[in-house]
């Protein structure tokens, strides 16, 4: 299995530690050609503006969404936006997932938090809490069409989602011990490679 994690800025290292520990070749995609032969791809965290602008600028946004027609991503955070139909202002997205985005909108660097929260498709989501770190993260205003919500705050509010083989967090996974998510995104890679 080899996994790409979008390095052209923001937390792309992070995910590559972790899965280099979960005994997964990492490739570090920067451009078109670095997409071949890989059977997944994370966006991470970052600043979605500068990701989008330097994803243009490299020719990767067609290569990045036609990679996406076959193959699960997963967005982090800034991913989250990347990846989203609506993010309610005008910067370079992939229009992927049919959710609408609010930028920043738990606050800025220091509203920082730490939550527990439950995931369903986690066997033990709702009895072991996963605790998510949340960094000027994006808000899931809306889910649409076959989007579906896969994680809340304790709160009721959606902060996870999946639609197919796509899906968006709007915490940050890799800065934590925790690597259920992970683990959860390689298994949609490989039940989506044996197809």
């Amino acid at each position: 299995m080899n996994i790409g994690v979008l390095a052209l800025q923001g937390a792309f290292i992070e995910h590559i530690a972790i899965l280099t520990k979960l005994g997964v070749k990492t490739i570090q995609v920067r451009l078109p050609k670095h997409l071949e032969r890989l059977d997944g791809l994370i966006i991470p965290g970052g600043e979605s503006t500068t990701i989008g602008k330097l994803a243009y600028f490299s020719g990767l946004m067609e290569p990045l969404k036609n990679f996406a027609l076959n193959k699960p991503v997963w967005g982090v955070c800034a991913g989250m936006i990347f990846m989203a139909k609506n993010i309610g202002s005008d910067q370079p997205t992939l229009n992927l997932m049919d959710i609408v985005v609010e930028r920043n909108a738990f606050g800025r660097q220091i509203d920082s938090f730490v939550s527990d929260i439950h995931v369903s498709v986690f066997s033990n989501g709702c009895k072991n809490p996963f605790k998510a770190v949340f960094i000027r993260a994006p808000r899931l205003i809306e889910i649409k069409g076959d989007a579906r919500i896969i994680a809340m705050l304790p709160n009721g509010e959606p902060v996870a989602v999946r639609e197919g083989i796509w899906m968006a967090t709007s915490f940050h996974p890799e800065l934590t011990a925790d690597n259920r998510f992970h683990e959860f995104f390689l298994e949609t890679v490989l039940i989506t490679s044996k197809k």
